[in-house]
């Protein structure tokens, strides 16, 4: 395994796990459902995508599968409870974020406070939903069901869309929800049952994104024994790094996962995390990144994870490398208003 694929560790307990504590974000216990379909593209004429969040319509997110411009999106810290993270990270860039991930250990609260900061500056969140201390079994089982449907519920009664990605890197063994761990089986019906439950709850108003880790270090593991099927996922969220062991060339990095994903569903694809290990290398390996991502018509965009862990992923960390991406930043193709798609 390449160790550094697995940049973060419990990073909702390590990092944002305690300031979700402190903020009260939890707003899970006076929510209630709504109603919602089930085939998202009959949707589209069901909700306004200026709705008011109160309005008892599900919020349409069909504008914001597969956009005229790339997601130009961005994991720092504190974020979305804190916004200060983003507005620096904007400043050193040049550009705001309109995609911002944060993780969320399995039995947390939903931050409607941290989707309401972000929603502000016209950026969507991406959650990295992890079950750390929950055996996907159990989930299959029912045996969250109390703590899902609470979920559900008050992200559809808050009525904006969010991006939730559960138990990412599935593929890896170095998960507690990994290989070693979890058979496809389990893992498939976990995610259709966690699917279904939002969707009796009415919270049709969340984007569905499956995210593996790249095959590169695991080619063994074979992908499609783990999709849930076209019916339960929106997006394809691939995770994958810039090393400077391997090869740097776009294709080389995202292609064998691609091609492999390619052959079973044709949802498109968003570079879920992703990042550049600094050194010398590191410009080009931004250029191939934006190169990449522009390329690609069924590329949604991507998400740079900014931070330090295993290994220093900041921007910060490399001024001429952060020279570059600001320049490519720049490209108008990059960056919407998730407000106005």
């Amino acid at each position: 395994m390449r160790t550094f694929t697995r940049v973060r560790t419990a990073l909702t307990a390590c990092v944002l796990g305690g300031v979700l504590a402190l903020s009260g974000c939890s707003v899970l216990g006076d929510d209630s459902a709504g109603s919602g379909q089930t085939d998202r593209q009959g949707e589209a004429g069901a909700g306004d995508s200026s709705a008011n969040p109160e309005a008892d319509v599900p919020y349409d997110v069909v504008p914001l599968l597969k956009p005229d411009k790339k997601y130009f999106g961005a994991a720092v810290d504190g974020a979305p409870t804190s916004m200060k993270g983003v507005d620096a990270y904007t400043k050193m860039v040049g550009k705001q974020p309109n995609l911002l991930e944060y993780y969320a250990a399995w039995g947390d609260g939903f931050d409607a406070t941290g989707v309401r900061n972000a929603w502000g500056e016209g950026a969507m969140t991406l959650m990295s939903w992890e079950p750390f201390d929950t055996p996907i079994a159990d989930i299959a089982a029912g045996k969250s069901d109390a703590y899902i449907k609470k979920y559900a519920t008050a992200v559809r009664k808050l009525n904006l869309p969010v991006v939730i990605s559960f138990a990412d890197e599935f593929n890896g063994h170095w998960e507690k929800w990994g290989t070693k761990d979890v058979t496809p089986a389990d893992y498939v019906a976990a995610w259709r049952h966690i699917h279904e439950t939002f969707i009796d709850a009415g919270a049709s108003n969340v984007i569905w994104a499956w995210s593996p880790n790249i095959v590169n270090p695991v080619a063994e593991v074979k992908l499609k024994p783990y999709y849930p099927g076209d019916a339960y996922v929106d997006w394809v969220g691939l995770i994958g790094y810039w090393t400077i062991d391997e090869d740097n060339a776009f294709d080389s990095v995202f292609g064998p996962t691609r091609n492999q994903v390619r052959t079973f569903t044709k949802k498109p694809m968003i570079l879920l995390e992703t990042a550049a290990m600094a050194g010398e290398r590191r410009r080009a390996d931004i250029r191939n990144l934006f190169t990449g991502v522009t390329a690609d018509d069924n590329m949604l965009g991507f998400v740079w994870f900014n931070h330090k862990k295993r290994a220093d992923w900041r921007l910060e960390a490399s001024p001429l490398a952060l020279k570059e991406f600001k320049r490519l930043a720049a490209d108008d193709g990059f960056g919407f208003d998730v407000r106005t798609p």
